[in-house]
């Protein structure tokens, strides 16, 4: 690992405040995970500084997943404080969500930067056209799976989600909303899987990227500690300022120009790994 000149810390804290500002405020916003912001902000801002080298992506999404740990923990109180939490469903889905994430942590520690980035990409992608084409109220099935099917959603969950370096609230919740369930529901059950995801996801790249080389200084395995704490702690703070102009903003248009910018997103981190 690298040591950093005193500009390259600047330039590093200055990126790290960006996004997280940015990434707190998208959270509130659209009650997505900041890790949508946060992943590619951190690998760019690795790789512009040319700090780390081949693990800047795998840093970037374990980095991502330890702030999950503390915002999904505080949310998911204020949701049961408001009795907006299924807790059956929170108790027969997590256990698997949380194996599942423990499984992507795995996935992702023994793929390389490029293979990492086409899952990264292509999901990305996906929940772009989720949240800027379907149209409101469109449900495509009536019900939440149960047995296997239950089993098989919920690991898938946890394990796209520990690869993306997300919380529950993009794929758990997304998941909830399609099976009939409603947005605030959904929303706030979610906030649950992003705890178990973000806990068992966080060991994970810890674990197997221990001895992993291009990393960027003062990383723990995949995990970056300067990186999680300063955006963990930026992103709790403005998440409620995004939260109150999700009230006074045109919705439908803000989901639109953020669909348009997770597309890009996904589209340039894709480029990155061809």
């Amino acid at each position: 690992m690298e040591a950093l000149s005193a500009a390259d810390w600047a330039g590093l804290a200055a990126a790290l405040i960006g996004a997280g500002l940015f990434g707190g405020l998208i959270a509130g916003l659209f009650g997505v995970g900041g890790g949508t912001v946060m992943v590619p902000a951190l690998f760019y801002a690795f790789e512009l500084l040319g700090v780390g080298g081949e693990s800047n992506l795998h840093v970037a999404i374990g980095s991502s997943l330890l702030t999950i740990v503390a915002t999904s923990w505080r949310s998911l109180g204020a949701h049961r404080a408001h009795g907006a939490v299924d807790e059956q469903v929170l108790k027969t889905w997590t256990p698997w969500v949380a194996a599942g994430a423990a499984a992507g942590a795995w996935i992702a520690g023994m793929v390389p930067m490029q293979g990492l980035g086409w899952v990264y990409g292509i999901c990305l992608a996906l929940v772009a056209v989720q949240m800027g084409l379907t149209p409101d109220g469109w449900r495509p099935a009536r019900a939440l799976p149960t047995g296997w099917g239950r089993r098989a959603a919920a690991g898938a969950i946890g394990g796209l989600s520990a690869m993306m370096g997300i919380g529950g609230g993009s794929l758990g919740g997304m998941v909830m909303i399609l099976c009939g369930r409603p947005i605030h529901q959904a929303v706030a059950t979610a906030s649950g899987f992003g705890f178990a995801i973000g806990l068992a996801a966080t060991l994970g790249f810890i674990v197997f990227g221990w001895d992993a080389g291009g990393r960027p200084p003062l990383s723990l395995g995949y995990v970056n500690v300067p990186a999680a704490l300063a955006m963990g702690v930026l992103t709790t703070a403005v998440a409620p300022i995004g939260a109150r102009l999700a009230h006074s903003l045109n919705k439908t248009a803000l989901r639109r120009a953020f669909a348009i910018y997770l597309a890009l997103a996904a589209a340039a981190v894709l480029i990155k790994a061809a």
